[in-house]
């Protein structure tokens, strides 16, 4: 029998199947020889799993989403500052889906 790998949801912090939640991920700085910063980090859900980045779960519907947007675990997670828009831009993806 295949081992079905568990995440915990930021929101309600109960342990679930990975595939039974959304990945919301940061991608990685890039910059150039010099340390001048080329791409930014970006936040984004990750809908398909495969995204490369840091990343942290939440259930698939809007409650625990709110949860942790309220308690800034998402910001806790990605170790950085989000902004209300894409906080607004992924409630309306996880409503959407």
């Amino acid at each position: 029998m295949k081992k079905v790998p568990l995440r915990k949801c930021t929101g309600c912090g109960e342990m679930k199947p990975k595939r039974e939640l959304i990945r919301v991920v940061k991608t990685a700085e890039k910059r150039d020889e010099n340390g001048n910063v080329l791409v930014r980090s970006e936040i984004s859900l990750d809908l398909t799993g495969k995204k490369s980045g840091r990343g942290a779960y939440v259930c698939q519907n809007a409650e625990c989403f709110e949860k942790a947007r309220k308690a800034r675990r998402f910001e806790r997670s990605l170790s950085c500052r989000i902004p209300d828009e894409v906080y607004d831009e992924m409630l309306g993806q996880i409503k959407e889906s």
